[in-house]
């Protein structure tokens, strides 16, 4: 597989990262790698998550349903001491 060299100017948070996945035992190319991936697949796993909450907030029915047993629960819960 050919490989793509990027080269980026990191800032002090991402150096401060780095750093800590190098002392974890990884070299910085599979650090960077493994940071492009968990990003990537966080991104999706949120993306999935938005699609799925505004697919469900368009039952109406269901919304209400919910958010009535949302008030019931509110009811018998002990109030959260200030």
């Amino acid at each position: 597989m050919p490989e793509k060299i990027v080269r980026a100017r990191l800032d002090d948070e991402s150096r401060m990262a780095l750093r800590l996945m190098v002392r974890m035992g990884m070299t910085e190319s599979e650090a960077v790698r493994t940071a492009l991936v968990e990003a990537a697949a966080a991104r999706s796993t949120d993306a999935a998550l938005r699609a799925e909450c505004e697919r469900l907030m368009q039952d109406e029915e269901a919304v209400a349903r919910e958010m009535a047993e949302f008030r019931e629960w509110e009811e018998i819960t002990a109030p959260w001491p200030d």
